[in-house]
């Protein structure tokens, strides 16, 4: 059994690596505000806000065998490195893929550049400025985790499981889905069960070293394919240009009046980075045909016609398939 603390474990992936550490009989602690839900049962909860002076003192003597670190926000990883990275045997940063520098084209590995770190930077940037921080505290006692595309149940971001929700109220009202141009077009993803499970491994055989964590790359059309599938959608699937959709203001990958997953045609590599590392310390994904089953169950849970953080609005998406040509 071993010591585990989670910065983090009361939302989505932080939540399922705590529950799978306590399956797996460690002694897992989880810091957090407690604002995104309650900690997994069989967990100690330790309530702190790590943006606050101090927070972390219920917890500062104690030693670690492993850390797991979620936070992007380069002041909170610097002030608990400060007080945690001498106390920890082994320490895991979760990152992301979103760390590299520029689109290198397919099969990039671990080996590509990161961007420049900027803890006022947007995302990748402040996760890179994350990654610095924790290397130059923990050096070779640090786990880069970064995965590519999360998915599964609980997923906020609405970037999967616009697919299965859209097919199935498609399948209901009989009118056609609008559909982003396939041709050339990648998907990785990694379902946050997945992820969860192959960091808690990684983390508990002491592995050393950044790690790209996601899926092989799937064709886009096969994404879609399989989410039509698991809604049982058998009716019109009507594609659009590129620049039709650009000159209509639909966006790209996520966020309001989005086609997710959806990419650039220039950004090749995005999708299909090389997961050899991942695969050989022992990372697997399940089959698409039952992610995308997976996400549905969820979607059809929390409402397919809820307010979504990425898509088109139902009535939106009619009326771009009113005006396509």
């Amino acid at each position: 059994m071993a010591s585990i603390l989670v910065l983090g474990g009361t939302a989505w992936l932080g939540r399922e690596i705590a529950t799978q550490g306590v399956a797996a009989g460690h002694d897992v602690t989880c810091v957090a505000r407690g604002l995104s839900g309650d900690a997994a049962p069989g967990t100690r909860f330790v309530q702190a806000d790590r943006a606050v002076p101090g927070a972390l003192e219920k917890i500062a003597a104690r030693e670690w065998d492993h850390v797991i670190e979620l936070a992007w926000d380069p002041p909170v990883v610097s002030t608990t490195l400060d007080v945690l990275a001498d106390r920890a045997a082994h320490w895991t940063l979760v990152s992301s893929i979103s760390v590299y520098d520029g689109d290198t084209g397919p099969g990039a590995d671990e080996l590509q550049p990161l961007l420049a770190p900027d803890s006022d930077g947007d995302y990748g940037t402040q996760k890179s400025h994350a990654e610095t921080l924790s290397a130059a505290a923990l050096g070779e006692r640090l786990l880069t985790v970064r995965p590519g595309l999360i998915v599964g149940r609980g997923d906020s971001s609405d970037r999967f499981g616009y697919w299965p929700a859209r097919f199935a109220l498609a399948a209901v009202d009989g009118r056609p889905v609008l559909a982003p141009p396939t041709a050339d077009a990648w998907v990785q993803c990694i379902e946050a069960v997945d992820l969860a499970a192959f960091t808690l491994h990684a983390a508990t055989d002491a592995r050393t070293g950044p790690v790209d964590a996601t899926g092989l790359p799937v064709l886009l059309a096969e994404v879609l394919d399989a989410c039509a599938t698991a809604a049982g959608f058998d009716g019109e699937r009507r594609t659009a240009d590129a620049d039709w959709l650009v000159e209509h203001d639909v966006q790209y990958w996520a966020g309001p009046r989005s086609l997710p997953l959806w990419l650039p045609a220039e950004m090749t590599g995005f999708a299909q980075r090389d997961t050899a590392r991942f695969r050989s310390w022992g990372g697997a994904t399940r089959p698409l045909a039952e992610t995308a089953a997976r996400v549905l169950a969820d979607e059809l849970e929390r409402g397919l016609e809820r307010e979504r953080r990425s898509g088109l609005t139902r009535a939106d998406e009619l009326a771009l398939l009113n005006a396509s040509p």
